[in-house]
């Protein structure tokens, strides 16, 4: 579980449950063949395809001070019909 970070969800990432595709946020030094194994071994799950892009940091301020945040990786997950990933909400209190 060291290489994803959580899962997204956006108004794409929700229409993309639709077609069986699940989205999270991944470590930036991981590659597509670490997720791809992890995911099929936590969940029990067949993956058909990863699509991943890198996003850029954002900028931030602090007084005069510039700088940015890390950039990271977002992974788009295909599985094979038939299997799912049970949701990844935390419950919030």
């Amino acid at each position: 579980m060291d290489g994803i970070k959580y899962a997204v969800f956006t108004e794409k990432s929700i229409r993309l449950l639709g077609n069986n595709q699940y989205t999270s946020n991944v470590e930036s030094g991981s590659t597509r063949t670490e997720i791809k194994h992890w995911v099929e071994l936590f969940f029990g799950v067949k993956v058909i395809a990863m699509n991943s892009h890198r996003l850029p940091g954002k900028g931030r301020r602090v007084g005069p001070i510039k700088g940015h945040t890390m950039h990271y990786r977002r992974m788009i997950i295909t599985l094979q019909p038939g299997y799912s990933i049970p949701p990844l909400i935390e419950k919030r209190t």
